[in-house]
C-alpha cells in the first residue's frame, strides 16, 4: 500500500512540472522579444537580476533561512551557476540572434534524450525499455507540433548553423545543471540550491557585462512595455518560480522523469498561440500533442506498475 500512496503522491509532482514547462514555452517569445531592444549580455544579466531579487524576497517572505554551504557545496553551485544560469543564456539570447523561437524550440526537445543519456552514463541510473521509448516519441511529437506549425524551418538563413549550434550549447548546459544538482537538492533543498545557483551565474553575467561594456542604460530606458513585459516574465516567472519547480521535480522523481517534461515546451506555446493570438490549431498538431503526452506517461509508467505489482 506504501508504494501505490507513493505513486499517487507524484501527481502533483507532475503537474507542478506540467505548469513550469508552460511558463518555458513562452521564454523564446520572450526572449525574441527583448533581442532587437538589449544587447544578449545585457538581457541576460537583467534577467537574472530580476529573478535574484524576487528569490531573495520569497525567501525573507516566508521566513527561510539561508544556510551556509560548505565549501565541497560552493563549488558544485558554482559550477551549477556557471552551466545552468551564465552558459546557458549566452547561448540563448546569442542563440536567437540567428534562428527563431520555434527552431529553437526544437533543438530544446532534444533536452530529456541528453538527460536521460547523460544519467544512465553518469550515474547508471536504470532506463530500462519504457524511458527510451517515452523520450523517443515525446522528441517525435514536439517534431510534429513545430514542423506543423512553421513548414519552413528547415529552410533557414545561411547563419542559422551558428543559432543551432548556440541552442545546442543550451542543452547541453541545461543537462548538466539538472544533473548536478542531485545531491544538492536532498542536502540544501530546491530552493537554497537554486538561489545560490542563480545568484553565482547572475554575478557572472553582469561581471562580463561590464567588462564587455554592454551595460547600455540608454537601450533600458528606450524598452517598451512589451519588453519590459517580456523581461518581467523571463526574469520572475520563467527564472526563479519555474526554477524551484523544476529542481523539486527532480529531487522527488529524478532528472530523467523530470526532464521529459520539457516536451511540453512547443505544445503549450501553440496552444498559448491558439487561445490569445487566434492562431489555427491543427489535426497534425493534435496528433503531436498526443505523442508528446503518451511519450510522458511512458517514460513515468514503471514505477506504477512496480507498485501494483508489489500489491497484489
Amino acid at each position: 500500500m506504501h508504494n501505490l500512496e507513493k505513486t499517487s503522491s507524484d501527481v502533483p509532482v507532475y503537474l507542478t512540472l506540467a505548469g513550469v514547462t508552460m511558463i518555458w514555452g513562452g521564454t523564446f517569445v520572450a526572449g525574441r522579444f527583448l533581442v532587437g531592444g538589449l544587447s544578449p549580455m545585457f538581457a541576460a544579466s537583467l534577467r537574472f537580476l530580476l529573478a535574484s531579487v524576487a528569490l531573495l524576497g520569497f525567501i525573507w517572505l516566508a521566513r527561510v533561512p539561508l544556510v551556509r554551504p560548505t565549501t565541497a557545496q560552493w563549488l558544485r553551485l558554482t559550477l551549477l551557476g556557471f552551466f545552468g544560469i551564465f552558459f546557458y543564456n549566452l547561448c540563448f539570447f546569442y542563440g536567437l540572434q540567428y534562428i527563431n523561437a520555434s527552431r529553437a524550440s526544437l533543438i530544446v526537445a532534444l533536452n530529456p534524450a541528453v538527460i536521460g543519456l547523460a544519467s544512465w552514463c553518469l550515474f547508471k541510473e536504470r532506463l530500462g525499455v519504457m524511458k527510451p521509448a517515452g523520450i523517443a516519441i515525446c522528441i517525435a511529437g514536439a517534431a510534429l507540433v513545430i514542423f506543423s506549425r512553421n513548414p519552413q524551418l528547415l529552410a533557414a538563413t545561411p547563419d542559422a548553423w551558428m543559432g543551432d549550434l548556440l541552442i545546442l550549447g543550451c542543452v547541453l548546459g541545461w543537462g548538466v545543471y539538472s544533473l548536478l544538482s542531485r545531491e544538492l537538492n536532498q542536502s540544501l533543498g530546491p530552493v537554497q540550491t537554486v538561489t545560490y545557483s542563480i545568484l553565482i551565474g547572475t554575478l557572472m553575467l553582469w561581471l562580463l557585462a561590464a567588462a564587455r561594456s554592454e551595460l547600455s542604460w540608454h537601450a533600458l530606458v528606450d524598452l517598451g512595455t512589451a519588453q519590459w513585459l517580456s523581461l518581467a516574465y523571463l526574469g520572475v516567472l520563467g527564472s526563479a518560480l519555474a526554477y524551484i519547480g523544476y529542481y523539486d521535480g527532480i529531487r522527488k522523481i529524478g532528472a530523467t522523469r523530470s526532464g521529459v517534461f520539457i516536451a511540453l515546451n512547443p505544445l503549450t506555446a501553440v496552444i498559448f498561440g491558439a487561445l490569445l493570438l487566434g492562431e489555427q490549431l491543427t489535426l497534425t498538431m493534435c496528433l503531436g500533442g498526443a505523442l508528446i503526452l503518451g511519450g510522458i506517461y511512458l517514460c513515468n509508467k514503471p514505477l506504477a506498475a512496480n507498485a501494483k505489482k508489489r500489491i497484489s
